[in-house]
């Protein structure tokens, strides 16, 4: 997963759970916890996400991940380039479909036990 990739998704998930934990993070994207906060704090110094902390009645520091409106506007243009990049995939694997079924035999040519 490329960097920017990695950021979209990232942006994309705080922007659904901004309570998002960093260990959470992690275990959804397959990712170590060392990479998420780096990313985080690459997200954070860019001025797209604003962490908040809080305090939880444990006494233990909670976190909260806002999209700053920079950070809004980074998620919409990330958005477009990953569906770009999605589509051109598609187009490719659709291709490719049909260039193997080009080297297939008619069906009433295929034997009756493969």
């Amino acid at each position: 997963m490329s960097g920017d990739e990695f950021s979209y998704r990232l942006l994309r998930q705080l922007t659904q759970e901004p309570n998002s934990t960093q260990r959470t993070l992690a275990q959804r994207f397959g990712v170590s916890v060392g990479k998420v906060n780096y990313c985080l704090k690459a997200l954070i110094q860019r001025g797209w996400v604003k962490a908040g902390n809080f305090r939880r009645h444990d006494n233990k520091l909670a976190y909260c991940y806002l999209l700053t409106p920079s950070g809004a506007a980074a998620k919409i243009r990330l958005t477009k380039a990953f569906l770009a990049h999605k589509e051109a995939e598609y187009e490719a694997l659709q291709r490719e479909i049909e260039s193997l079924r080009q080297e297939l035999p008619p069906p009433s040519q295929f034997p009756d036990n493969p």
